[in-house]
């Protein structure tokens, strides 16, 4: 299964990124997180489902210096072939 979200709110220049690849990490997904032009970051995971929903709440939550207003979620179609690993983007 692979989502797809959207953080929105204080989430660039305070850590998130690199926030998002030690939570995915540490769950065993795979994926990448990249910021956005609009100040949103962007986040495309894949695994199993209920990981999936704990690094739903982690970026619920940020790192501390983050202020998250909103997490958009949308799942969207496998990557063909998979992802290896979980990288910044």
């Amino acid at each position: 299964m692979t989502r797809r979200w959207l953080v929105s709110g204080q989430v660039q220049g305070v850590g998130f990124r690199y926030f998002v690849l030690r939570e995915a990490t540490g769950l065993g997904l795979g994926g990448w997180t990249r910021n956005l032009p609009d100040g949103q970051v962007e986040v495309v995971a894949a695994g199993d489902p209920e990981r999936l929903d704990r690094l739903r709440g982690a970026l619920q939550r940020g790192p501390r210096h983050a202020r998250v207003a909103g997490v958009e979620e949308t799942q969207i179609s496998d990557e063909p072939g998979g992802f290896k690993s979980f990288d910044i983007r």
